[in-house]
């Protein structure tokens, strides 16, 4: 099995089991980390013990393998398909570039309320409080305001995801996700491992953006967004 098979449930039961509440065969980071899940197998027995590590109205993030079919118990919030796309450049892309007059800055606790405001403003993806404590994030300030950032976020064996990679709309055409996410990459290859991320199939700047950075598609994954009834 690929690290990257199942990569939410090889996440919380490898690298990321410290941030990991379990029931059964289901694993989800803790609510305030993000809403992200995963579980073994998509059995009923794969559901039920979803559905125990919820309370009726919370939802969840799913990366299934196949369009997710009706189960009891739930609704379906969102269902989109999901490509995940891995490095497999040599390197030769990845040269750190300038940013102008801004400099790249490290983001943690104190940055977390305008880190949610620029993910809330742009969806990257799901951003909680806490999102900050699964990898490093590194941001762009314009006149002290935080207007770009990108950080990782899930770790499996060897793999590290590029994740919440956002520009605010006002500052876009500058390169500063190319930028920010050039920095990321360059550090999870330091450590020694192979960035990999998720976008939606219809967000094609993104995808042509990632194509040029040297990710390819490895498989065609599928989010589904349920809450529990």
């Amino acid at each position: 099995m690929h690290p990257l098979d199942n990569v939410v449930w090889t996440a919380l039961t490898t690298r990321q089991a410290n941030l990991a509440e379990s029931f059964d065969q289901a694993r989800r980071f803790a609510p305030e980390i993000s809403t992200i899940a995963g579980f073994l197998e998509p059995t009923s027995r794969g559901y039920e013990s979803l559905a125990g590590l919820l309370s009726p109205g919370q939802t969840v993030n799913l990366a299934l393998d196949a369009p997710y079919q009706p189960r009891p118990g739930w609704n379906l919030i969102l269902g989109t398909p999901m490509p995940q796309m891995v490095y497999e450049g040599n390197g030769d892309s990845l040269a750190r570039q300038s940013v102008s007059d801004q400099e790249i800055v490290t983001l943690g606790p104190a940055d977390v309320q305008e880190m949610m405001e620029l993910t809330s403003l742009t969806k990257p993806g799901p951003f909680s409080k806490r999102t900050h404590e699964m990898g490093a994030y590194l941001g762009i300030r314009s006149h002290g305001k935080l207007i770009a950032m990108a950080g990782e976020r899930m770790k499996v064996p060897g793999h590290t995801e590029v994740s919440a990679v956002c520009t605010h709309p006002e500052h876009t055409g500058h390169g500063y996700a190319r930028i920010l996410m050039t920095e990321v990459m360059l550090r999870i290859r330091g450590r020694g491992e192979t960035p990999f991320l998720h976008v939606r199939e219809d967000n094609v700047r993104a995808i042509e953006l990632y194509q040029r950075l040297g990710f390819a598609r490895r498989v065609l994954l599928h989010l589904a967004v349920l809450r529990k009834v």
